[in-house]
């Protein structure tokens, strides 16, 4: 099974790969909506063979944390990891990220079992990952220039 996405975004690849590799950058925006990820509980071991997880909180202490290995981290324009729950089914995801004119189009593939019902979750995630980095974006260009 695979499920793919591609996404815009109006910033550099180097904002974008930032956003999927720094622990406080990637608990703004990893899970849904209705969960919290506090970046305590994010962990990013951001090198091939490093480990990464990640454990999203709900309502009435509610839990669901995700995990994997990266197997290739190729900065800022790819990164491959494994993902799954624990105990859970394994897929590959990639990360591919090229710029233009500063606007980074983001190719996201996941393959592995479950990835075709991911597909929507994704988009939620992805969802957030834009609002994330429009706030970035504002607020560097409101910082003072030396």
């Amino acid at each position: 099974m695979e499920a793919t996405i591609v996404r815009e975004f109006g910033v550099s690849r180097e904002e974008v790969y930032a956003a999927w590799t720094r622990a406080g950058r990637f608990a703004r925006w990893f899970g849904p909506r209705i969960f919290a990820t506090p970046v305590e509980r994010v962990s990013l071991d951001v090198r091939p063979g490093g480990a990464w997880e990640a454990t999203m909180v709900g309502d009435e202490g509610y839990e669901v944390t995700f995990g994997g290995v990266y197997r290739e981290v190729e900065a800022p324009g790819r990164l491959v990891l494994t993902m799954g729950a624990p105990g859970g089914p394994v897929s590959v995801v990639t990360v591919l990220l090229e710029e233009r004119d500063g606007v980074t189009t983001m190719r996201f593939r996941q393959d592995g079992d479950g990835a075709e019902q991911a597909r929507a979750g994704w988009s939620e995630f992805f969802e957030r990952l834009a609002e994330h980095l429009a706030v970035q974006r504002t607020s560097s260009k409101e910082r003072p220039r030396p």
